[in-house]
């Protein structure tokens, strides 16, 4: 513990505006705060009187309850950025597209589905020895899943491009964004 003779108390004109947001004190009076920056003990350097209890920071109902809000407007959108988000997005599309159809395939071959229509096929005469190869499937649907990864991303960039050009003729989208309280 520290001696209470060390702590000095700062005095603050009416006029000037404390920083750690507490009210400003009256000239001549010391501050409820201490030089180091941290509050003053309750029964050390208070004014006696009426008002020595109170407090004079409105209380958080009396201040309102109100959201505050504020209305940006998006001018630029970052192509790189785009680019980016746009890439890892599709990705994760991809594999999941890829986990789903690994998963029913896996459910088909277990039932005996693919092995029946198989037998249809060969049934038929469409095909000699026909087999459904899964490893044929997910190369191809990996190959072009890939392919559609990259189309798409360009696309988004050729979208911001474009909404670039056109925020500057219209002034871009307004959003109002808000904050819970």
């Amino acid at each position: 513990m520290s001696d209470p003779s060390d702590r000095t108390t700062v005095t603050a004109p009416a006029s000037d505006p404390t920083s750690a947001g507490a009210p400003a004190t009256p000239a001549g009076e010391p501050s409820t705060l201490m030089a180091e920056g941290r509050p003053a003990p309750p029964d050390q350097d208070r004014p006696a009187g009426p008002t020595a209890g109170r407090s004079t920071v409105p209380a958080r109902s009396e201040r309102g309850a109100r959201a505050r809000q504020a209305r940006v407007v998006v001018r630029k959108l970052g192509p790189w950025s785009v680019l980016k988000i746009s890439f890892l997005f599709y990705v994760c599309v991809l594999v999941v597209f890829l986990g789903a159809m690994l998963i029913l395939y896996g459910a088909l071959g277990a039932i005996g589905l693919l092995d029946t229509v198989s037998g249809l096929i060969e049934d038929l005469g469409w095909s000699e020895g026909f087999e459904i190869h899964g490893d044929w499937l997910f190369t191809r649907a990996l190959a072009i899943g890939f392919g559609l990864v990259v189309l798409w991303t360009l696309i988004n960039v050729f979208v911001a491009f474009l909404y670039n050009l056109l925020s500057d003729i219209v002034g871009g989208i307004e959003v109002t964004l808000s904050e819970r309280r």
